[in-house]
C-alpha cells in the first residue's frame, strides 16, 4: 500500500520540477529554494472579469454553506448536546499565553529582549489550547488534549511536513505569498529556518481544534446530511490534478489558483483509490458534514491568521519584530483588504486548504501507521 500512497504525491512534486526544466532558462522558477519564500515578480493587476467570476463562485459557496436546504440538503435530526464541564486549566493558561504574545507581537516591545521575535508560535499554541478548552467545556470533558494527546502531538509534527509540502508549490506560482520581514530577527539562516518550521507546527492542530469545536453544535452537524450524492472518479482526479500542476508552471499567473486545487485533487484521488476514508467518502453518500466543517474551520481560523498577521505590521513604529509576517502577490484579485493582507476573495482559498490539511494528515497516517481519527464521539484507538 505504501507504494500506492507514495507515487501520486511524489508525482505532484516531480511534475512541476519536470515542466520547469523546459520553461525556465535556469530550469527552475526564480527564487526557487529560497526559504522562506521571497518576492520574485509583479503579478498582473486587478481584472474585473476575473474578479466577477471568482466572486460568483464565492457567492455560490457561501449560499451552500449558509442555506444548504436550497441545495437539496434534507438534514437530519440533531443528536443531543453533550453535557458541559467547567473550563479546564489549560484554557486559562492558553488564554494568558495568547494574550501576552499577542500584546508582545503587536507592541514590538523589547522589554523581554529577543523574545519578541518568537511571538508568533507561542501565540498560536496558546490559542490552540484555548480552543481545546472550549471543546472540553462543550463536549463533556472530551477534547484532543484530554482524550487524544498523542494525536494532537503528531498533528503538530505532520503540520510541519504538510506546510513545507504546500509551500513547495508557492515557488511555481512565483510567490502568491511571501515573507518580507525575515531579516527582522537577529538570527542566522539556520535559526530562521528552524523558527519557521516551528511555526508551521501550529497549522494542522489549530484547524483540528476548530473542527472539533464546530462538531459540538449538533444542529450544525445535522444540517449538511442527506444531501446530494457526489461520487468521484479517483483516477480522473489524479490525472486532472497533475495536468493542472503542469499548466500552473507554464502559466503561473493565470493558473495561480492551482496551488490550492492541484494537490487537493491528487490527494483525494490517491486516498479514494485505496478506499481510505476521506470527507468525500461521506459526500458520495450524501453526508457533507465533515467536508463542510473542516473547510469552514479553515476559513474561521483564517480570520485570526490574517488579523494577527496584519496587526503585527500595522502597529510598527520604529522597529520590525515579526519575521513571520507575510503578504500576498495574488494576480487579478488583490483588492479589498479589510484589516488584512489577504484580499477579500482570497479568503475563499481557505476552504479547500482546510480539506487539504485533513487529507494530508490522513495520507500521512496511512503511510506512517498512526491514528488519524479526530472525531471525539468515537472510541479512542
Amino acid at each position: 500500500m505504501r507504494i500506492q500512497l507514495l507515487w501520486p504525491i511524489l508525482a505532484t512534486l516531480l511534475v512541476p520540477l519536470a515542466v520547469a526544466w523546459f520553461v525556465y532558462p535556469e530550469h527552475l522558477p526564480p527564487g526557487f529554494g529560497v526559504f522562506p519564500p521571497q518576492f520574485q515578480g509583479d503579478a498582473p493587476g486587478f481584472n474585473g472579469w476575473v474578479f466577477l467570476l471568482v466572486a460568483a463562485g464565492a457567492v455560490f459557496i457561501s449560499a451552500l454553506v449558509l442555506w444548504p436546504k436550497a441545495f437539496g440538503f434534507k438534514g437530519a435530526t440533531p443528536g443531543p448536546a453533550a453535557a458541559k464541564k467547567p473550563l479546564p486549566w489549560w484554557f486559562w493558561a492558553g488564554a494568558v499565553v495568547t494574550l501576552f504574545f499577542w500584546w508582545l507581537m503587536w507592541s514590538h516591545s523589547t522589554l523581554f529582549g529577543n523574545l519578541v521575535y518568537w511571538s508568533f508560535t507561542p501565540l498560536w499554541w496558546g490559542f490552540i489550547f484555548v480552543l481545546d478548552g472550549l471543546v472540553y467545556h462543550r463536549n463533556n470533558g472530551r477534547s484532543l488534549f484530554s482524550s487524544k494527546p498523542k494525536l494532537l502531538a503528531i498533528a503538530g509534527l505532520i503540520s510541519v511536513l504538510g506546510w513545507v509540502y504546500f509551500e513547495f508549490f508557492d515557488y511555481f506560482v512565483l510567490e502568491n505569498w511571501y515573507y518580507p520581514h525575515t531579516a527582522a530577527a537577529p538570527w542566522s539562516q539556520q535559526l530562521l529556518s528552524f523558527e519557521f518550521l516551528l511555526t508551521y507546527s501550529t497549522v494542522t492542530p489549530v484547524l483540528f481544534q476548530w473542527y472539533c469545536l464546530l462538531n459540538t453544535f449538533p444542529k450544525l452537524v445535522a444540517r449538511y446530511q442527506n444531501g446530494p450524492k457526489m461520487p468521484l472518479n479517483a483516477n480522473l482526479l489524479i490525472g486532472l490534478g497533475l495536468v493542472l500542476l503542469a499548466a500552473m508552471v507554464i502559466w503561473p499567473y493565470p493558473m495561480f489558483w492551482v496551488v490550492w486545487i492541484g494537490p487537493f485533487l491528487v490527494l483525494i484521488g490517491c486516498l479514494q483509490r485505496l478506499t481510505i476514508w476521506t470527507p468525500f467518502t461521506d459526500i458520495a453518500k450524501g453526508n457533507w458534514t465533515a467536508g463542510v466543517l473542516i473547510a469552514v474551520s479553515s476559513m474561521l481560523n483564517g480570520l485570526f491568521w490574517e488579523f494577527w498577521n496584519f496587526g503585527s505590521n500595522y502597529f510598527v513604529t520604529d522597529s520590525i519584530t515579526n519575521p513571520n509576517y507575510w503578504v500576498y502577490n495574488i494576480p487579478y484579485l488583490n483588492v479589498i483588504h479589510l484589516f488584512s493582507e489577504m484580499p477579500l476573495l482570497g479568503y475563499f482559498g481557505y476552504l479547500p486548504f482546510g480539506v487539504i490539511v485533513l487529507l494530508f494528515f490522513i495520507w500521512s497516517g496511512k503511510l506512517f501507521g498512526f491514528d488519524t481519527d479526530i472525531q471525539l464521539n468515537k472510541t479512542d484507538s
